[in-house]
């Protein structure tokens, strides 16, 4: 009698419960995933207007405003010519701190309050600003403009007001930026800081063109 054929296992897979195991993965992975979540730039929106009031019939004298616009080669045009983007802060500075406008009372003594190194900065030019209170900086972008360039300078024209709050209440800009107003005194520093100069940055709506 010949020998009998030993019984061997199946050599395929059951592959039955696969979608199974793959689904029970999938949920796996959408449960216990974090997904990062980017904050942006936190800056405070002005309320919104009552429709049922017509806005105000506000004019700004157009020297009144530092524009700088970006275009879709990530190039700066600051108050219309070419520059880049060093010294910028140094360019905001001065126009902010420009009081054009000298018959001004409360800008006359918003002068007389600042420190001798920002009085330094200070001019009297009638083609620029007429007084901090007054000056606007315009960031105009295009849609070509990268993330990155438009974070510098963003970056820089807040710099500029930093500096000069920091320097009103004898503080260095990264001490005076680091203040969180947690307690009193660094309320007071902080109100003192930008008394009368208001942090004024206009974001306009960028271009839907290439070029300037």
């Amino acid at each position: 009698m010949g020998a009998r054929k030993k019984n061997r296992p199946s050599q395929e897979v059951n592959a039955g419960s696969m979608a199974d195991i793959a689904f029970l993965l999938l949920i796996f992975f959408l449960v216990t995933t974090t997904i990062a979540s980017d904050k942006g730039i936190l800056n405070i929106l002005p309320p919104k207007l009552d429709p049922n009031v017509p806005p105000p019939d506000i004019k700004v004298n157009e020297r009144n405003i530092f524009t700088i616009l970006i275009n879709a080669n990530d190039q700066l045009l600051v108050e219309g010519e070419y520059a880049d983007t060093e010294g910028l802060d140094m360019k905001v500075k001065e126009f902010i701190l420009n009081f054009g406008n000298p018959t001004d009372e409360e800008a006359v003594q918003l002068f007389n309050t600042l420190p001798p190194s920002l009085k330094a900065l200070s001019r009297r030019l009638p083609e620029s600003s007429d007084d901090p209170g007054e000056a606007v900086v315009s960031i105009k972008t295009n849609r070509g403009t990268s993330y990155e360039t438009y974070l510098e300078v963003f970056d820089l024209v807040k710099k500029a007001y930093f500096d000069i709050y920091a320097a009103r209440v004898n503080l260095d800009t990264d001490e005076y930026r680091a203040l969180t107003g947690k307690d009193d005194a660094e309320v007071s520093l902080q109100d003192r800081g930008k008394e009368g100069i208001p942090m004024a940055i206009s974001i306009a709506e960028p271009d839907k063109l290439g070029g300037n």
